[in-house]
């Protein structure tokens, strides 16, 4: 299943219950960036339409398990004049396996208008080399997507450079894309530690908190997304990344941070 029928199929779910297949594993676990969006999209059917998100904090609590039933669940803590406050969860066997904190609000007049720094020069997409998808080597869900490293190095080759990204797009027709798809697509990416390391190790995020510029700018379905991570300081098994999230004509579409937890 592509990533928007798997979007498709928990709103046409009456019991608000999902399955993820095998092909969209990471590791032992289903794709987390899968995870995020499926709970997003439960929480942004009970926001209004004119409020959209500014900001997601997720927190992975466990791995969820492919092939089983997830329960998808999402709750209004507080809805103000402009800014709507959701809880969203994802379950698993009566567990907790996601948690997310969302902020959705209306636009509102205001004297302060900053532009974004512009973004990094980086070559074109298809100028950049692919990640490619190894059966054994790369997580199944890798397949689904396009991705060409333009910053740094790839996981471990022992790399000292504290940036990390390139261009990314998913490789089949998804349809329209928004905040969900874009969760699917910014998670793509490995942690920005990972190419310090020289022998392969578990890594995984522990925390994300991504924010969207709103509006969101338009993005075609084929369009290329440009993402760069930066390690602002790693130690005792834990990392901590920035990144940032660009259209090809450069204009600026989220900002990302992570916590993650490396094994080696």
């Amino acid at each position: 299943m592509t990533f928007a029928q798997l979007l498709d199929a928990l709103a046409g779910a009456p019991d608000n219950q999902v399955s993820i297949p095998d092909d969209w594993a990471q590791g032992r676990a289903g794709y987390g960036g899968l995870v995020a969006a499926l709970v997003y999209q439960a929480m942004r059917e009970k926001v209004p339409a004119d409020r959209p998100v500014r900001s997601l904090a997720i927190t992975f609590v466990g791995p969820v398990e492919t092939g089983q039933p997830l329960q998808v669940e999402a709750q209004v803590l507080r809805e103000g004049k402009a800014v709507s406050q959701m809880l969203g969860m994802a379950r698993q066997n009566d567990q907790v396996m996601c948690v997310v904190q969302g902020s959705f609000g209306a636009s509102r007049e205001s004297m302060v208008d900053v532009a974004a720094l512009p973004a990094p020069v980086a070559k074109a997409p298809l100028e950049c080399i692919e990640m490619p998808y190894i059966e054994g080597v790369n997580p199944r869900f890798v397949k689904h997507f396009e991705v060409r490293w333009a910053f740094g190095d790839m996981p471990f080759m022992r790399s000292r450079k504290r940036e990390m990204g390139g261009w990314m797009r998913f490789r089949q027709d998804e349809g329209e894309i928004h905040e969900a798809h874009l969760l699917g697509m910014v998670d793509v990416w490995p942690p920005a530690v990972l190419p310090w390391l020289s022998t392969k190790v578990p890594a995984s995020s522990l925390t994300w908190t991504i924010e969207f510029v709103q509006p969101q700018p338009a993005i075609g379905r084929n369009d290329w997304l440009l993402y760069r991570a930066e390690i602002e300081h790693a130690k005792d098994g834990y990392g901590h990344t920035a990144a940032m999230i660009w259209r090809e004509d450069g204009e600026l579409v989220a900002i990302s941070r992570q916590t993650v937890t490396v094994f080696g």
